[in-house]
């Protein structure tokens, strides 16, 4: 391999089309366009930390990517834009074509333009930041939920989770469950199309990357509101409902589907009028959604997401979510 420069053009530098100037400069030259506002979001993804050492070159690609695409989907914007910085051991040829193809397949899938960024020696580490175009004064945003707004979730929650749970031998999957669970670990699908639908009927929205209380949570304290969700409603795969019923395990999957990470689904609030709508632009896109509970006023101003049961009791939960410092 050559140097830093030889790996950037052979790897990293593709046609792009939304950009005035892009990768072999000082810096790249994009145009927004007119009545739109840029969405900027940054992710970085360690090894050890948010994949496993070992990880799939090419999936790691299209996780990298994904992460991503999920923040500008939360916030209803069109991704237009990409830069990505690299730390790696060595400069290993095969690891770098399988991890290009994977990130660069799912970028034109999206209609993104890599336009720069940077590489480096040290443990492996990705970081990319991501840009997009929304007209302005029409973001989702986590400050809007309301009182009486339904909350909603995209796709299934969990399996992410399981899959985690699976690798560090905590609970055992068949391989068939396993290799279904790591699918969703390993190659989420962000939500953009349907973040683009829900503007002009959400109130709120953020994509669950660190577990449904977590994330909730954060648009309950931006919006200074609180949340009643129902455990039954939630929405479980297959695979979950299995593990579930297992009789060594329920508590491992409502865990999962509570406070499990990388799921990469959107949450979001809308009005009870809004429920149709909001099934009619998810059929649209092609994703289903599920309302798994309400919107309430905080209680003393105690903002926070409490979990219902089949009675409409509370259940005492103590696992809320992913936290790099907690």
């Amino acid at each position: 391999m050559s140097g830093e420069f030889d790996l950037i053009r052979q790897y990293f530098t593709h046609r792009t089309r939304h950009t005035l100037l892009g990768v072999g400069d000082d810096a790249a030259l994009i145009r927004v366009r007119r009545g739109h506002v840029l969405a900027i979001s940054a992710d970085m993804l360690v090894e050890g930390t948010h994949f496993f050492a070992g990880a799939d070159p090419e999936a790691l690609g299209h996780k990298t990517l994904a992460v991503n695409l999920s923040d500008l989907a939360a916030m209803g914007a069109t991704p237009r834009w990409a830069t990505l910085a690299l730390a790696l051991p060595k400069a290993d040829a095969r690891w770098l074509a399988a991890f290009s193809r994977g990130f660069m397949r799912l970028a034109r899938a999206h209609g993104v333009d890599l336009i720069g960024g940077d590489t480096t020696r040290g443990p492996l580490n990705l970081c990319v930041q991501i840009m997009g175009e929304v007209p302005a004064h029409k973001a989702l945003q986590r400050d809007g939920a309301r009182a009486g707004d339904e909350v909603w979730v995209s796709g299934t929650l969990g399996d992410a989770a399981l899959a985690v749970a699976a690798r560090r031998k905590k609970i055992r999957l068949t391989p068939l469950q396993l290799a279904a669970a790591s699918r969703r670990l390993d190659l989420p699908t962000p939500r953009v199309m349907l973040g683009l639908a829900l503007r002009g009927i959400a109130h709120s929205a953020i994509d669950i990357s660190d577990g449904l209380l977590s994330d909730l949570g954060h648009i309950c304290e931006r919006s200074h509101v609180a949340a009643a969700i129902e455990l039954d409603a939630l929405p479980r795969s297959r695979l979950m409902r299995a593990v579930a019923a297992h009789i060594m395990m329920p508590g491992v999957a409502q865990d999962a589907l509570l406070s499990g990470g990388d799921d990469y689904e959107l949450c979001f609030t809308a009005s009870p009028r809004q429920h149709t709508a909001v099934m009619r632009v998810a059929a649209r896109a092609r994703v289903p959604v599920t309302r798994i509970g309400r919107i309430v006023k905080a209680p003393a101003g105690a903002v926070g997401v409490a979990v219902m049961d089949r009675d409409g009791l509370p259940l005492r939960v103590t696992q809320r979510g992913f936290d790099h410092f907690g």
